[in-house]
């Protein structure tokens, strides 16, 4: 997946400084809702520094939150709660009955960068997961009081990003250093600039709910594609939460491919609609809310490549109240939350007995 860059001498020295200059670029993609963010670094000036600046969107989680959070752990690592919104309001309204705006986390990443940001950690939480919820500010001055036993994907209808956040702090003991969010909207443009993102289908998906239709073989999504395969549920697997992660994380792999392979940085244009497309999709926290801050978020991505990152989802069993749902696996996920806060890849056993990597969609997309 990665080409060797290792040599001397003048010629050799180039190549690798192209390589580097392509990758740089390239991998911050990963994280799929994150996908406009390594674009920023070259059109930051004048006019087109306005513009993205413009079109960013940011929540301030640590006024939100206030002093009510884990310590922020000083080892070099950075810890990114990555969250793909469910509204179905406004442009989103294809995809299901208006709500009028309320949504709900449809995808949730915890994306963990060990020191010297060459390695990664992505856990994946289900959203059915059934979980303490601590409170959450509601705005306007209310409050909601949160409860032990709460679907993790309310916490996002409930009180937004912060609430979000809140939550993810509380069931890891970890302080998200940052958050990124897209909607489904802005997640097609960005594949639709990218020129489509070519993955491998081991049977047909076919899923009505997501607008999904693949052929077995190689096929070449669109925006409207690729949105349906990171959404399915209903046409791979058991129809589950579950299926549907390992095809998130299928797709990740697949794009970080498919931007190497581009060509953006010879395409001005198509690299000034992709931060565009980006900068439109995304909503960040208060520290990444402008071009410059995004800029240096990507070059701090520049060593990781598909291959460095460890793609989890967090050790879960069937809830023993509602078949439909999710628990934590206790041991299992206080092994992940431990070798995050010490730095340390999450070891094999945290997963042995979950069902979360264990789906019967794993290897449909390759």
């Amino acid at each position: 997946m990665t080409e060797d860059s290792r040599g001397s001498g003048p010629r050799v020295a180039g190549r690798r400084r192209r390589k580097s200059a392509k990758r740089r670029r390239a991998v911050v993609i990963a994280a799929w809702s994150a996908a406009g963010v390594v674009l920023l670094g070259g059109a930051g000036l004048g006019y087109f520094y306005v513009k993205f600046n413009g079109n960013l969107k940011t929540v301030d989680i640590d006024q939100a939150l206030g002093t009510d959070r884990p310590q922020n752990v000083d080892n070099g690592s950075m810890d990114i709660l990555v969250l793909g919104s469910d509204s179905r309001g406004g442009a989103n309204g294809e995809y299901g009955r208006d709500d009028g705006g309320s949504a709900r986390s449809d995808t949730a990443m915890i994306v963990h960068l060990y020191d010297g940001h060459e390695k990664a950690s992505v856990v994946s939480i289900p959203r059915d997961t059934m979980t303490a919820r601590p409170e959450c500010p509601t705005g306007k001055g209310k409050t909601d009081p949160g409860g032990t036993r709460k679907q993790f994907n309310e916490a996002y209808t409930i009180g937004g990003a912060a609430c979000a956040v809140k939550t993810v702090e509380k069931m890891s003991g970890i302080r998200m250093d940052h958050y990124i969010e897209v909607d489904f909207t802005g997640f097609k443009k960005i594949i639709d600039t990218l020129g489509g993102v070519h993955v491998t289908t081991t049977k047909p998906i076919k899923d009505a709910y997501s607008h999904l239709d693949l052929p077995a073989g190689p096929n070449q999504l669109n925006g409207e594609q690729a949105l349906g395969l990171v959404r399915t549920r209903h046409g791979v697997g058991d129809g589950g939460d579950l299926g549907r992660i390992q095809l998130q994380q299928a797709f990740i792999k697949a794009l970080i491919k498919q931007v190497k392979g581009v060509g953006l940085f010879d395409n001005p244009k198509k690299l000034l609609d992709l931060a565009d497309a980006g900068t439109k999709a995304l909503t960040t926290d208060k520290a990444l809310g402008d071009v410059k801050s995004l800029a240096g978020f990507a070059q701090g991505l520049q060593g990781i490549d598909a291959q460095d990152m460890q793609m989890i989802t967090l050790p879960v069993t069937t809830d023993a109240v509602d078949p439909d749902r999710v628990t934590p696996l206790k041991k299992g996920s206080q092994l992940v939350w431990d070798a995050l806060l010490a730095d340390q890849p999450i070891p094999a056993e945290a997963t042995e007995h979950s069902t979360g990597d264990k789906s019967t969609a794993g290897g449909v997309v390759q």
